[in-house]
């Protein structure tokens, strides 16, 4: 008897054991299968931006006068077929410009492109004058919003039945495309011509940081009470300009945004086109937000040379290892110490940066002699704030510094909160 209990024990005891062991084996089955989704999906998921999301626009374009504010990075890419191999057909991507791509699509008629900062091709210096002209490949005239107006007027406008704005914006407050859209849509409003934003990612939107600009120092280089890096697309910016009413008589834009397509504020994206030609690749791009507040000093941040944003130097910095000679180039026809030796610091392997690094201006700050004018006129436009200037003089640690922004910040974040299109 006592045999026999041991021996059905033994068997119950095997079964849960058996049990157990296809229990485990069916959750490592199933784990397994969700991470091959998952990466199957990382994998597979390419971010598109908005041009590219032509099913979502196209149809609003059709039988309609179009004008497109545009440059150098609105392009798109889209699949067309095309012979792979005699008598076989398949499909390749293809890229286009913006303009051209609506120019030669049937049942749209482009009318007029409009041209920000650095013009319709993106070769003009910072701040230089952008004159009207004719676009050689389509023949489209184009209209300068940075050269006496910055605002498309009235009748620039005539016959338009709806705006298009396609550039691509690296989400720092001093880069002007965003006050270039905030003039279009006014003048949208103005004239009501509904405008349609085809959004971009924007490579620095993976952290909000700096100053927030004090409405009595707007500008062209900050128009609106945002800090340094906002930490939005274009698209979402766009709503938040119409959303807050910052437009002239609080007047609002008939507006309507292209999203991208699986993108979030953290998403890395590297820019195929330079955005300018100061801009060149993704490390200047992360670096422009620190960097840009020596527009306003008297030290050349890289301008002149073919790193540009990723170095700073000056001919009176104490002698090192490194240094350059500024001198003309594209994009740069006068920069700062041009034919100078300037020796600086090179940030060219800088790890990505999620917060502005206020040690480069006050490092340039301390390194330059009392007898030399280190803050020019812009300076206080840039920073958005007096308050910088006179921190830096008072010998403030960046800590002290980055403490008198907090406040601003969080409240920007609420406002910022209500308009995001992405996680």
């Amino acid at each position: 008897m006592i045999k026999l209990i041991h021996l059905k024990s033994t068997y119950l005891f095997l079964f849960l054991l058996l049990n157990f062991q296809l229990i485990s084996c069916a959750q490592k089955k199933v784990k397994d299968s969700k991470l091959e989704i998952q990466s199957s999906k990382n994998e597979t998921l390419e971010i598109k931006t908005g041009a590219e999301q032509t099913n979502l626009y196209l149809d609003l374009l059709k039988d309609k006068k179009v004008g497109i504010v545009a440059n150098q990075t609105s392009v798109l890419s889209v699949l067309q077929r095309a012979e792979v191999a005699p008598n076989v057909m398949g499909s390749k991507k293809v890229t286009h410009h913006l303009v051209d791509y609506l120019h030669n699509y049937g049942g749209i008629t482009v009318t007029k492109v409009f041209s920000p900062e650095h013009g319709f091709r993106g070769k003009a210096d910072a701040a230089e004058l952008i004159k009207d002209g004719v676009d050689t490949k389509t023949g489209l005239p184009i209209i300068s919003i940075y050269g006496k107006s910055k605002k498309p007027s009235a009748k620039q406008l005539e016959g338009i039945n709806v705006m298009v704005f396609d550039i691509q914006d690296v989400g720092a407050r001093f880069y002007t495309y965003i006050s270039s859209l905030h003039y279009v849509m006014e003048a949208c409003a103005e004239n009501g011509i509904p405008l349609i934003i085809l959004d971009r990612p924007n490579p620095n939107a993976h952290y909000i940081d700096g100053p927030v600009l004090e409405m009595e120092h707007t500008s062209f280089v900050g128009k609106h009470p945002v800090p340094v890096v906002y930490g939005m697309t274009i698209g979402e910016y766009g709503q938040m300009i119409n959303g807050e009413k910052w437009l002239k008589n609080g007047i609002q834009c008939d507006l309507k945004v292209i999203p991208n397509k699986n993108y979030t504020h953290n998403s890395r994206y590297s820019l195929s086109i330079k955005p300018s030609p100061n801009l060149p690749n993704d490390k200047s791009i992360n670096l422009y937000p620190s960097l840009g507040f020596f527009e306003g000093t008297t030290i050349n941040a890289g301008r002149g040379t073919e790193f540009q944003f990723q170095r700073y130097g000056a001919p009176f910095f104490k002698k090192t290892d490194f240094s350059y000679t500024p001198k003309a180039n594209e994009g740069a026809k006068y920069p700062k110490h041009k034919g100078k030796l300037c020796y600086g610091v090179d940030l060219s392997k800088t790890p990505q940066l999620s917060k502005i690094d206020l040690s480069f201006l006050m490092d340039a700050y301390k390194q330059t002699p009392k007898t030399e004018k280190f803050f020019g006129e812009t300076f206080t436009i840039h920073a958005g704030t007096k308050k910088l200037q006179q921190q830096l003089e008072q010998g403030l640690s960046e800590k002290e510094i980055r403490a008198s922004w907090v406040d601003g910040l969080e409240k920007f974040k609420i406002v910022r909160e209500k308009y995001l299109i992405y996680e």
